[in-house]
């Protein structure tokens, strides 16, 4: 071979590296770039599956979704049985009345409206003044509340029980009661306690009564207490507990009655007689629910 053809040789030999080196790098370059677009693409993609769960949270708490959601609640909780209360200085005839308040009977003065259709109360007083022989005084008090259900705080029923035993509880803790005593009372709507115990003030010894019942939403409070005044006998506690339960049992007919059911059980139950007033009208100077030193004074002066 000559030089010359050698020296060719040689130059061709080293476009063909040059070429390949080109076409490697180049290759090369386009893997670099293909690997750093990878990345890209998938950060991309992932921003974009986090938008749409961003967007997902969005809608489930958005207000429409609250909404349907508290809707849900709400139709979860059991309706209550009882809508409306009966007026409270009516849930008691005229007889159960002459029994146990008979000189009060037509002083039935609403206490506390309340809101309507949510709670009332109605008092009674009853002072019979029998001069010498001293006096008979009585006290009546009917308070009423209903628990409609409620999405957040829960069933009537079950807000009613609640009330129900802490009413129970309060009667039971009153200051200065003596000869506390609690018991279940049958017959008597869902549920009812009857407690009773003496008060002593300076008038003469109170025989208290406290009936509370509850008839499904509604809960029922009946106080009821008697003292005999001026030296006048003090009256039997058995015979004042029987007519107050006989007078709850009649208060439970008149909210089923109210309400568009029957009279229910209890409804013809007549309180049983006690010692109990029979003359003079009650004083207004008594509607603390305690006679006055006014009230004992002046039967004391009778009596003398």
């Amino acid at each position: 071979m000559s030089e010359g053809t050698m020296h060719r040789s040689a130059e061709r030999d080293q476009r063909h590296q040059r070429s390949g080196r080109g076409s490697g790098g180049r290759g090369a370059r386009r893997l670099l770039v293909a690997a750093a677009a990878l990345p890209v693409m998938l950060i991309a993609a992932g921003c974009s599956s986090d938008s749409g769960s961003g967007d997902d949270a969005a809608k489930e708490s958005s207000p429409t979704a609250a909404a349907k959601s508290a809707t849900a609640s709400a139709n979860e909780v059991k309706a209550a049985a009882y809508g409306k209360l009966p007026e409270t200085c009516t849930v008691l005839s005229k007889k159960t009345l002459e029994d146990l308040v008979p000189e009060g009977v037509k002083s039935g003065k609403p206490i506390n409206d309340g809101e309507q259709d949510a709670s009332g109360d109605c008092r009674w007083i009853s002072l019979d003044n029998n001069g010498v022989k001293g006096s008979q005084y009585r006290w009546l008090s009917v308070s009423l509340m209903l628990l409609p259900s409620d999405a957040a705080r829960g069933a009537g029923d079950e807000r009613a029980r609640e009330q129900y035993e802490k009413k129970v509880s309060e009667a039971e803790a009153v200051a200065s009661a003596k000869n506390v005593k609690s018991e279940p009372v049958t017959g008597t709507g869902d549920e009812a306690t009857a407690v009773r115990y003496d008060l002593k003030k300076k008038e003469g010894t109170f025989k208290q009564q406290t009936i509370v019942a509850r008839v499904e939403n509604v809960v029922i409070t009946l106080d009821y207490n008697g003292a005999g005044l001026a030296g006048e006998k003090a009256p039997d506690a058995d015979d004042l507990v029987k007519d107050a339960k006989a007078a709850t049992k009649e208060i439970v007919a008149a909210v089923a009655e109210a309400n568009g059911e029957g009279a229910g059980a209890g409804s013809g139950a007549s309180p049983s007689k006690s010692a109990s007033p029979s003359k003079s009208a009650a004083k207004s100077d008594a509607e603390d629910g305690e006679p006055t030193a006014k009230a004992s004074a002046s039967a004391s002066k009778k009596k003398s």
